[in-house]
């Protein structure tokens, strides 16, 4: 196995302050804080609530908060209450300052489980959602207390708003044929939605964020200024907590900034923009990939190169699309085959620079995975790529004749061609996390871990593209594809049947990688699932980037 040089993220974090704060014996002294002056910030609005203390202190301060929240933290032992506090510092993305401490409470809470079912509904809830998502065993059947004996749950939202805003939540942690959690979510969600109106704005503000964000579907630092602003608003505070992640988010941002600033330096100096200028020119909004997918600070690094492969996805993709002759697609894709410089001279140039780039940028994060991890990953990636552009040229051929193929066949291929296997594969030799020949085996097998946020990925993009069902020929889609199979169906019923295929997949993938993550780190499994949860936030359903995403994770939310 591959040695790992990582250190933990909270120790990255720590590290990162003591090496850019001089002089910070003097809190006053504000001159001389390096990371304070070195990029130019607001704080978001929520962090003014209350904390009266400038970037500078909470900077400072940082270390001792770890310390009094680590402390909290293992006071509380392993009762409900720490459990509540551990869904908070989830919510507030600040969890992997304590990872070990949160690892010792669920062990220690799991082991002297006893009487789950016989607890409230919100504590029920709580403790299935928790426990699952850390990959302890925990039956659907707690939740059938809750239903009488003519299968109907006895439960009113206005009884307890926030038992069934957990029951929610712990709905979405459903692991394939687990009806009782199906009927769960289709319980709550209708039952939320129909008493928002009546509840108070504080409560229906909070019921209407979770029906559209719900917690283990959503990407946790994007919703963290939200979170933070109602614990902020709420009636029990933590200054310490408050502090912690107010220097949290603005130390990511920073190192989110810094790292923008070197991809920009570096995209420009690539020149594909200028050399190819029907092509998408967009690194700040790819960035998102990268920040989501590699989400632990101490991956900056790992960032950085992650977007060498993300920029030329993009780049290859409107070349297929759009600007290439099926001929001239043929010969790029033996090009990249051959993985030979010689080869690319028959290419027209905007293609032959592409080709030049993706070899070398490949070579170049082989050279890196070796030099971090003692593995040459280099044929594992140039067959990632040739398999990528096979299913490129597919789907060019198909759009080429007209020729709508059936939604099987369509998925089968669409699993590959959305460039997620191409993202998983990348991000797991970045890592360099259980680097093994069978690990490795297994990764190029296409197994649930990737495929599922595959499909995810590309009918919720399909989904913003189907405007209606007239266009004429194959558009990509496949809806189009269902359409042509069932047309007797409906708009309505095929998007809808989309959707259904949307949630299975989210089942497979939960099944996968909320039980045991063999081979495979739990790093990679988070990085997996965070893959599925930025598509929702990515693509709205008219299939544009919201670009306003992008500004608001790194210079004002982060």
């Amino acid at each position: 196995m591959a040695s790992v040089k990582l250190c933990s993220s909270s120790s990255y974090v720590t590290r990162f302050i003591s090496q850019n704060i001089k002089n910070h014996s003097h809190p006053s002294n504000k001159s001389k804080l390096s990371i304070y002056n070195s990029i130019s910030y607001d704080h978001p609005q929520g962090f003014s609530q209350g904390l009266h203390v400038s970037h500078e202190e909470l900077l400072i301060r940082l270390p001792e908060n770890l310390n009094k929240v680590r402390h909290m933290l293992r006071s509380g032992g392993d009762s409900l209450e720490s459990l509540i506090t551990i869904d908070t510092l989830q919510r507030l993305s600040i969890d992997y300052h304590f990872e070990e401490e949160i690892a010792n409470i669920l062990n220690s809470f799991y082991k002297n489980l006893k009487g789950i079912d016989e607890g409230r509904l919100y504590d029920v809830s709580l403790v299935f959602r928790i426990l699952r998502q850390h990959g302890f065993h925990v039956s659907s059947n707690v939740f059938k207390k809750f239903v009488n004996k003519e299968g109907r749950f006895e439960l009113s939202p206005r009884e307890d708003v926030r038992g069934m805003i957990e029951l929610y939540e712990a709905s979405h942690l459903n692991m394939c044929e687990e009806g009782i959690l199906d009927e769960v979510n289709s319980f709550a969600g209708e039952q939320l939605r129909a008493t928002m109106v009546d509840l108070e704005p504080w409560t229906s503000e909070l019921v209407e964020h979770t029906l559209k964000h719900p917690f283990h579907l959503s990407v946790a630092r994007h919703h963290s200024e939200y979170h933070l602003n109602r614990y902020q608003r709420g009636l029990w505070r933590n200054k310490a907590l408050e502090e912690l992640t107010a220097a949290d988010f603005a130390i990511v941002r920073i190192l989110h900034q810094k790292e923008m600033q070197e991809i920009s330096r570096w995209w420009k100096d690539l020149g594909l923009a200028e050399e190819i200028r029907f092509a998408r020119d967009q690194p700040s909004e790819w960035f998102m990939w990268a920040m989501t997918m590699l989400s632990e600070p101490q991956f900056s690094r790992h960032r950085i190169e992650l977007m060498k492969p993300i920029s030329l996805i993009y780049i290859i993709d409107d070349i297929f699309d759009v600007y290439g002759t099926l001929d001239e697609l043929v010969l790029f894709t033996e090009a990249i085959k051959r993985w030979d410089i010689a080869s690319m001279d028959l290419l027209p140039s905007h293609m032959k620079i592409s080709c030049m780039a993706l070899y070398n940028l490949t070579n170049e994060i082989a050279y890196f995975v070796y030099k971090e991890h003692r593995w040459n990953p280099i044929d594992s990636l140039r067959r990632t790529w040739e398999e990528l552009c096979d299913t490129f040229l597919v789907e060019a051929r198909w759009f080429a004749s007209g020729h709508i193929p059936k939604p099987e066949e369509y998925m089968k291929n669409a699993v590959i061609s959305s460039a997620m296997h191409m993202l998983c594969v990348n991000i797991f030799f970045l890592m360099g996390e259980q680097i093994t020949k069978e690990s490795i085996d297994y990764l190029e097998g296409h197994p649930t871990i990737i495929s599922s946020p595959a499909i995810i990925l590309r009918l919720l993009d399909d989904l913003g593209k189907a405007k209606d069902g007239n266009q004429e020929g194959f558009d990509g889609s496949y809806l189009e594809c269902y359409l042509k199979e069932n047309p007797n169906s409906s708009l309505e019923n095929a998007k809808k049947h989309m959707k259904g295929m949307i949630l299975d997949a989210w089942k497979r993938l939960n099944k996968e990688c909320l039980s045991s993550p063999e081979p495979f780190s739990r790093r990679f499994v988070q990085s997996s699932l965070n893959g599925a949860r930025v598509v929702r936030s990515m693509y709205d359903y008219d299939g544009h980037f919201p670009e306003n995403q992008v500004n608001s994770l790194l210079y004002r939310m982060v």
